[in-house]
């Protein structure tokens, strides 16, 4: 049996893949894999923001959050976001239980206090209603697990006086796979995987080390959100999790395949 967290970027949720990929989930369930699930929420939050006449702060790539904000945040991933993906899973066979840091705690939080961000210049900076992630309910998720259902988690998480904080999906994602040791965390993006050149798909890698991440980084074949996803899996590795791997343009069992047969589908990550 393995412990299993897919991350879903927010462009997937709603894709032409997701049936694939409820086949493979549906597969790996049925073999008695212990799956979750985290979906990613932009752009549809930053779609109605700007709907409801809001407009989206981003410091540093990183969303500030107000009330308003957060509001939108419940609205989208707790509620569209959430309802959408385990409805569409549901269609592919895959029994999904929507739940958000609030819902059995299941992601306990604690207000993130300010402090610098790289590219936001030395002063600290608050974020407003951002949360860092301080434990999970493992004991809930396993419950719904050994019934066989897969829990949907929404990046919000919740401090113990009841205050929903925005925490971002790839922080909650990784974290998740930290505390449960997991076997594999899944990254399911736009792309088939790490490649060598970002305009070949064929370039893929097959597996990359942290020596090799910042050699990528130092040349330019490693650049923009690809970096902080990379970093962010590298110490995932060091926290716990047994592996990490990104995948993308996902075909009928290959998310399967790239848990059970590493290498073979997207890039595995290694410390």
């Amino acid at each position: 049996m393995k412990q299993i967290v897919v991350k879903l970027g927010g462009e997937v949720t709603s894709s032409p893949e997701l049936p694939a990929i409820a086949a493979s989930l549906r597969a790996l369930v049925a073999a008695w894999h212990r799956v979750s699930i985290v979906p990613g929420g932009r752009p549809p939050p930053t779609a109605l923001q700007q709907r409801l006449g809001l407009v989206p702060r981003i410091i540093a790539g990183k969303r500030y959050t107000d009330e308003p904000t957060l509001d939108v945040m419940k609205y989208v991933v707790a509620g569209q976001v959430n309802a959408d993906l385990c409805a569409r899973l549901l269609a592919g066979g895959v029994v999904g239980v929507g739940l958000h840091g609030a819902s059995g705690h299941v992601i306990r939080a604690v207000r993130r206090p300010p402090r610098a961000l790289t590219g936001a210049g030395p002063e600290p900076v608050d974020l407003g209603l951002v949360g860092d992630v301080t434990g999970f309910n493992l004991a809930l998720l396993a419950q719904l697990q050994e019934m066989g259902f897969v829990p949907v988690l929404a990046c919000l998480g919740c401090d113990p006086a009841g205050q929903l904080l925005n925490i971002n999906g790839d922080t909650v994602a990784s974290q998740l796979a930290g505390a449960l040791q997991a076997d594999a965390l899944v990254l399911v993006t736009s792309t088939p995987g790490v490649l060598r050149d970002v305009k070949d798909p064929a370039s893929r890698i097959p597996r990359m080390r942290r020596a090799e991440f910042e050699a990528g980084v130092r040349d330019g074949s490693i650049s923009g959100g690809m970096i902080p996803k990379l970093e962010e899996s590298f110490a995932v590795l060091a926290g716990g999790a047994k592996s990490v791997v990104i995948v993308g343009k996902l075909g009928e069992g290959d998310l399967e395949r790239a848990v059970l047969e590493p290498g073979s589908v997207g890039t595995v990550l290694q410390a």
